[in-house]
Parts: structure tokens; C-alpha cells; sequence
């Protein structure tokens, strides 16, 4: 008898006895007479191969067994359903196999011509386990506590990681929205010997400049209106763990006093206390500006700087880091596929070349949510470039194309400064005003990339 286990669903006591002692020493059977039988099988038993009757009662139009098809491709989207059929019943069928059905066999049985069939179905489930095992192994060569890449500057950030993890400084995290950061911020404390306490992530940004206070340092009972019972913050609640400090940059002068004060003498006050409180926290900070150009014009104190950059790790945006587009695209698409049960096997070649051609102002995130929306969206077992919504003109003038490019570059730095123009106009090496016509030309506003108050 073989491994292979074989679910046998039909209504037919005789036809259940016939195939059972047909089929048992090729492959471990189990029978199911009723939808109920059935999907109590396939959740207790997880067979390799499914035959099964569209007709599970004596109604002549009844058709129960495509809810059965459908209900067992959800649980295991890799079972092989071949479906038994009257010869009068072929457009059924044809509809089995669209809804995903390995193949369909007409009554009456022919067993060795079933058996052959039941058989090429066991070897090919057995060759895309082997497939999808040899893709996770590729996968997990490439990755790294949970953050998967193969490129040189994303193995030297690896490097850092490694280096920075077992000691106590501060760790300053840069790079564009989407790359990461708070990934990177994890690596970091699960390697570290704080790693069995608490890991605490807050986005400055996110959160109103006149609640942020509150929400770092705590407040005491009565300190403010609403304040109706003390309130530890998110330092006291990192005691003795690291506290993740998302897009730093957003602090305000007085906020970056008490934290520059955390830094010198761990300890902080609550919000209407008096009272140092001691904490043991490690500090990770992270931003998509440039902070040294913040200095100058007086934005962020440079005393703050110098005691959060002990260390410093840049992640580079997706786009300069080569393979690993693709690499990503495959994680994402496994990930995908798995969770709304589809079976699409790749990228074709034009969506390859238009994700590589791509700019990616998102970043990793941004490539996660397009392949998450093509493996919904897909009609084929490829995702093509529509897919993805990816797709280019097929002819540009040079002018167009100049225009494109200019308006992906403009588009990106702005995203980068958050519809800062004079920030952007300086990463992009011209004058404010020679932006702003660069802008009027390309019809883009600044408004478009700004964040709204209280939003990540």
C-alpha cells in the first residue's frame, strides 16, 4: 500500500466498494458518501488525491460535489481532485476543472485507465512538494532574521546587525519609508541580551505633537484634562527591553530635550510629575530625512544627534538593491498564494522587466501590496505587468520618456521629504524655484505627499 493517501467521495456504496479494493494497494483509502463525510475527511485525513462525484444524492441536478471541490482547494490548494462524470455530463466537468479540478474521468470505470490517471496525479503532487520545499530552502539561504535578501548593501546591513546586536548603544536606523527599518529594529533586540523583554515601537509621527509627550513619558492623574488615572508611557513600559522610536525626526525641540535628558542620565519624568523615574531602556531610532541637514537650519539638535548616531545602519531603497527585487517578488508570491489559495507559478518575462524597470518609491512594502494585488487580480496562472498594474506605453517619444523619468525621480523625492520642496530641491541638487517649474511642468503638488496629521 502506498503512501499516498486517496479520498474517495461518492454516494454509491457499490462503486466506494469497487474502487476501494480496485485502488487499495496502490494508495491508502478513505471513503465519504455525504459533503458532511467529505470535508470531515479532508480536514482529519489531508489526502494527496481526491476522487470525487459531482452528484452526492439520488437528485439527478444535484450538484453538491462542486461545493466539496471548492471547500477542499481552500483547505490544500495542491490537492488533486479528479472528478467522476456521467458521458453526458462534460460541461460540468469543464467547469470542475476551471474551479481548479487536477482532471475528470467519465463512468463507467475503466480501473487501469483511472489508475494511470490517479498515478501521474500522485507523481505531480509529489514534484511540486519537492518544488515548493526546494524554493523555502532557497529562500531561507537568503534570509535573515525574517528579512529577505541576497544584495551586497543589504548583506553588509546584515553585517551590522550582527556587530551592533550584543551591546548596549544607541542605534540610529535610516532609509526611505518602506524599507524596513522597524524589521531591522527587531533584528537588533532579538539578538541582543535584552531580547526576553519587551520590544516597544512607537512612530513619532503618527501620533499628535501635544499627545506625544503623554504617550513617550507617561502623565500622572489630573495633569491635564482627561487625565483621569496615571498613565505609564512607552519608556516605562520598555524598562529593561528597547524601545524602537520611529521617524525621530518628527520631535519636537522640547520633546527632543527630554529624550537628549532620557540619554544623559536614564531617567524620565511623567507628564505633571515631579519626580525622576529610573528606567533601563535601550534606545533605536529611525527616520526617512536626512538629519544632518536638519542641524543646520536648527530642526534637530545636534547634541541629540551625536547620542542617538552611536551607530548608524542605512538600508538602501529597493531599487539599488539589484536581485533582490525579484527574490522579494517570489517571498511575497509563495506567501500569497498560500493565503488566498491560488496556485500561480511566477512572473512572466514582461512583468519581470517592468518590476525591474520600476522605481519603487515604496519600497519593499509597496512590492508586497502589488504582489498581493496581482495574485488576486491574476486571471492566468503568470502575472503579467496588468497584473501588478505595472504596465508601460508601449511606444514613447523622448520626450515622454524624459518626462516620465523626471516626473518618477521628482515623485520619489518628495515622497523621501514629504512634500518638503526646499528639502527635496536640495537632495535633488537645484534651486527651490527651479523645482517648483520642474513641478508645474509635470503637474504635480507638493500637497499630494505630505503627511495628514495623526497619520503614519
Amino acid at each position: 500500500m502506498s503512501d499516498t493517501t486517496l479520498l474517495i467521495v461518492d454516494d454509491e456504496r457499490a462503486i466506494l466498494k469497487q474502487l476501494n479494493w480496485a485502488l487499495k494497494s496502490d494508495f491508502s483509502i478513505i471513503t465519504a458518501r455525504t459533503v458532511e463525510e467529505a470535508e470531515s475527511a479532508l480536514r482529519t485525513y489531508e489526502p494527496e488525491i481526491m476522487i470525487l462525484d459531482l452528484s452526492l444524492t439520488d437528485d439527478p441536478g444535484g450538484l453538491e460535489g462542486f461545493g466539496v471541490l471548492e471547500s477542499a482547494l481552500k483547505l490544500d490548494p495542491t490537492l488533486k481532485v479528479v472528478v467522476m462524470t456521467g458521458h453526458d455530463e462534460k460541461e460540468n466537468a469543464l467547469r470542475a476543472v476551471e474551479m481548479g479540478a487536477y482532471d475528470f474521468y467519465a463512468k463507467p470505470v475503466q480501473i487501469d485507465e483511472l489508475r494511470a490517471i490517479l498515478k501521474r496525479a500522485a507523481y505531480l503532487r509529489s514534484l511540486e512538494e519537492e518544488i515548493s520545499s526546494l524554493r523555502e530552502r532557497h529562500t531561507a539561504k537568503h534570509e535573515f532574521e525574517g528579512i529577505i535578501a541576497s544584495s551586497k548593501p543589504m548583506l553588509s546591513v546584515f553585517d551590522s546587525i550582527k556587530r551592533v546586536s550584543p551591546t548596549d548603544v544607541s542605534v540610529l536606523i535610516s532609509g526611505e519609508s518602506g524599507t524596513g527599518k522597524e524589521l531591522v529594529a527587531q533584528s537588533i533586540h532579538r539578538r541582543s541580551p535584552r531580547s526576553d523583554k519587551p520590544f516597544v515601537p512607537i512612530n513619532c509621527g503618527a501620533i499628535p505633537e501635544n499627545l506625544l509627550e503623554s504617550e513617550l513619558f507617561g502623565h500622572e492623574k489630573g495633569s491635564f484634562t482627561g487625565a483621569h488615572a496615571s498613565k505609564p508611557g512607552r519608556f516605562e513600559m520598555a524598562d529593561g527591553g528597547t524601545i524602537f522610536l520611529d521617524e525621530i525626526g518628527e520631535l519636537s525641540p522640547s520633546l527632543q530635550v527630554k529624550l537628549l535628558r532620557f540619554l544623559q542620565d536614564q531617567s524620565i519624568e511623567r507628564v505633571g510629575g515631579g519626580e525622576p523615574i529610573q528606567v533601563d531602556v535601550r534606545v533605536i531610532a529611525a527616520t526617512n530625512r536626512v538629519l544632518r541637514e536638519m542641524l543646520d537650519d536648527g530642526r534637530f539638535r545636534e547634541d541629540l544627534f551625536y547620542r542617538i548616531n552611536t551607530i548608524s545602519i542605512h538600508l538602501p531603497p529597493l531599487r539599488e538593491r539589484g536581485g533582490d527585487l525579484m527574490l522579494l517578488g517570489m517571498h511575497f508570491l509563495h506567501i500569497y498564494n498560500r493565503k488566498y489559495s491560488k496556485r500561480i507559478r511566477g512572473f512572466s518575462g514582461a512583468a519581470q522587466n517592468a518590476i525591474t524597470r520600476y522605481l519603487w518609491p515604496g519600497n519593499v512594502r509597496e512590492l508586497e501590496n502589488q504582489v498581493k494585488r496581482a495574485v488576486i487580480m491574476a486571471t492566468g496562472n503568470v502575472i503579467q505587468p496588468t497584473d501588478m498594474d505595472l504596465l508601460e506605453p508601449e511606444r514613447q517619444t523622448l520626450k515622454e520618456a524624459r518626462d516620465e523619468a523626471e516626473r518618477r525621480i521628482v515623485s520619489s523625492t518628495l515622497l523621501h521629504e514629504r512634500g518638503n520642496v526646499s528639502n527635496a530641491a536640495k537632495r535633488l541638487g537645484i534651486t527651490r524655484p527651479t523645482l517648483h517649474d520642474l513641478m508645474k511642468k509635470l503637474e504635480i503638488e507638493a500637497d499630494d505627499f505630505r503627511t495628514p496629521k495623526g497619520r503614519a
